[in-house]
């Protein structure tokens, strides 16, 4: 069970999680030592199971983000989801949804032409409800 102060160690590495070990104790009020153990035990129970970045994906030239519902007939999804491991450079995150479709997909695109050329494809395997991102809150 997390107390306190594992749960601040967590958003605070949540926030940044390039913040030296002595930076994260002083704002936990741990010395930076039992701060790093802190966190080796997070990381050594699961709760923490990897670090990340934040990428502008528009300075590396994606800018159409989409997200697909998508309904397949049957109980095949088999030859769906092998085509969509195929496209992983545009899929971002694949989820398995309870309610409207069977699964959403987070995409990126370079643009309305690479993301209509996907959905001809995709349309082979299965149908989709598309929804285009507009704009992120945070």
């Amino acid at each position: 069970m997390l107390d306190e102060t594992d749960k601040k160690i967590i958003e605070e590495l949540s926030n940044n999680s390039r913040i030296t070990m002595k930076e994260l104790g002083e704002r936990v009020h741990l010395t930076g030592p039992a701060a790093a153990a802190r966190v080796a035990k997070l990381e050594d129970n699961g709760v923490i199971e990897g670090y990340s970045i934040k990428v502008n994906q528009a300075k590396l030239g994606c800018y159409t983000y989409a997200f697909l519902n998508i309904y397949i007939e049957g109980t095949n999804h088999q030859p769906c989801l092998s085509f969509i491991q195929t496209k992983e450079g545009y899929i971002l995150n694949t989820y398995r949804i309870s309610g409207e479709g069977c699964y959403l997909l987070e995409c990126r695109f370079p643009g309305n032409k690479e993301l209509n050329q996907f959905l001809l494809e995709l349309n082979k395997y299965a149908n989709y409800k598309l929804s285009i991102m507009i704009d992120k809150l945070h």
